[in-house]
């Protein structure tokens, strides 16, 4: 993949007869899925997601209360594991004046390459969402020259017509082509819109996705495995592959059947045996 060449952070893994394979697009996991594990031991949890073999994450928004002393101690884990910080999510007021500059220097320090607004707040009706565009591209005026992109993750919300249109619609068509659009995948589902036809209604913009599945079944919804709902993986995967412009694949998982750690391993998985990775 021809972004994937440019990244710092691209990896080379396997094929099947042991040669390397160039710009292979590697998974990460988001670490909201091992919440509990993080909050208790943080080294310990990254130390183990990456012997399970993911080669990224994705930190959430409690990493905004690190110091730069504690950001720099993480990122010489994430150096000595091989494993790589791809992005960060983030509550909506890190974009404001007062706190942007703190989080684009953790960025930079734990190697980020993107800040995700992970949570809006928008105001009701379409100036609301035309107001958390803009905000977008403030930031993205201030982040670029330093290396770090933003972007935007989208729950079910977004996707529900409202006012006439969808939010995310709205936030694709105001934001900057730089702005990378975070495609959660189950919460796309569940709001009853395609995510295959949003990939492929913005080429170049889905730069990382959220593998999450999710099943109509009452008792189930997001404590499905990966795999176990109701995602076309194969054609999602395609989609991303072929015009979509992902650059870094993210497992998350609300909850399951299973301990934290563990869900995180079996999804792991779930993705390599459906992406043949």
């Amino acid at each position: 993949m021809a972004t994937g060449a440019m990244l710092p952070w691209a990896l080379r893994l396997p094929d099947a007869q042991g040669a390397p394979v160039a710009n292979a697009i590697p998974v990460g996991l988001e670490m909201y899925s091992v919440r509990d594990a993080l909050g208790k031991d943080p080294a310990g949890t990254v130390r183990a997601v990456a012997e399970m073999g993911y080669e990224g994450l994705e930190f959430y928004a409690p990493y905004f209360a690190w110091s730069q002393a504690q950001a720099k101690d993480m990122r010489k884990l994430l150096d000595e594991l091989n494993i790589h910080c791809f992005s960060t999510h983030n509550d909506s007021d890190y974009f404001t004046v007062d706190k942007l500059q703190q989080a684009r220097d953790l960025n930079l320090i734990l190697g980020s390459k993107y800040m995700v607004m992970a949570s809006s707040h928008a105001k009701p009706g379409p100036d609301g969402w035309r107001e958390v565009a803009n905000a977008l591209n403030e930031a993205t005026e201030k982040l670029e020259p330093h290396g770090v992109k933003a972007g935007y993750h989208n729950h079910q919300l977004e996707f529900m017509m409202a006012d006439g249109v969808r939010p995310m619609e709205l936030l694709a068509k105001n934001t900057k082509p730089t702005v990378m659009l975070q495609l959660d995948v189950g919460t796309c589902i569940e709001a009853g819109a395609d995510p295959v036809a949003w990939i492929k209604a913005n080429p170049g913009r889905i730069r990382s996705m959220h593998c999450k599945d999710w099943s109509p079944e009452a008792a189930k919804k997001y404590s499905v495995l990966f795999g176990e709902g109701v995602a076309d993986w194969t054609a999602l995967f395609h989609a991303a592959e072929n015009g979509g412009g992902i650059e870094y694949y993210l497992v998350e998982q609300e909850s399951s059947r299973f301990p934290e750690l563990e869900t995180a391993k079996k999804c792991l998985q779930g993705f390599r045996s459906a992406h043949q990775t």
